[in-house]
């Protein structure tokens, strides 16, 4: 068992990154950081090593639930909170720079919000994005949870919204809890149903997009999405 207390100097993690900078450090390192201390015969580089097994890699601690981190012996309940606090720091830094962008001319920061927003749930969900004219976001809301086909997402609930706010260009957006961001039978299904059900409303559908924790997948730019003309 390695202690910090035991470590040399320039190994200890804080005094490391304050010597080399916070990128210096590995993610035991980050958290340990962030758990602070350890347990009576358990230190707080074994407690991250711990909680980075249980969720197979940093990027997974985001899945976890407050419940799920505190099951990790070393992990109180109020140290769980602190876990999902630099997360959702994280995702709304993301979404701050989002909602900055034009998010058809430059996509790369709504692709980092919504893998942060999305990627990571454990359900499916779908989520629409309400476009001023400028392309920045007006508006976005989960308006479906659960299984996404073309019987349980209502195409009034979604263009409602857009008369609502006065909006003419959408995004649709939902996730691959698998991790495979392949556009599914379904899923070209729905797309073209709403699409229809838009240039009907006045509506453009601008993409459809399919995300996961690393990737993101484009069905205008896979080719499964027709262009719309203004």
């Amino acid at each position: 068992m390695t202690m910090i207390k035991d470590l040399p100097a320039h190994e200890k993690p804080r005094e490391k990154a304050l010597r080399y900078g916070i990128r210096a450090l590995s993610s035991r390192e980050l958290l340990a950081i962030m758990l602070r201390s350890g347990q009576k015969g358990r230190s707080v580089l074994e407690i991250a090593d711990s909680l980075l097994l249980e969720a197979k890699g940093i990027s997974g601690i985001a899945r976890m639930d407050i419940n799920e981190l505190a099951r990790i012996k070393g992990i109180s309940k109020t140290k769980a909170l602190e876990i999902q606090a630099c997360f959702e720091i994280s995702r709304r830094c993301a979404l701050e720079e989002a909602l900055k962008s034009d998010v058809i001319e430059h996509p790369e920061a709504l692709v980092r919000w919504l893998r942060k927003e999305l990627g990571s749930t454990l359900q499916e969900q779908f989520l629409v994005i309400y476009l001023d004219q400028h392309h920045h976001i007006l508006y976005y809301r989960v308006l479906f949870v659960g299984t996404i086909n073309a019987s349980n997402v209502y195409p009034r609930e979604i263009f409602r919204e857009a008369l609502l706010r006065n909006c003419t260009d959408i995004l649709l957006v939902h996730n691959h809890p698998s991790e495979d961001p392949t556009p599914s039978r379904a899923d070209l299904s729905l797309t073209q149903r709403l699409q229809e059900a838009g240039k009907m409303m006045g509506v453009r559908i601008l993409d459809h997009l399919i995300v996961t924790r690393n990737r993101c997948l484009s069905l205008k730019e896979s080719g499964f999405l027709e262009e719309q003309m203004e």
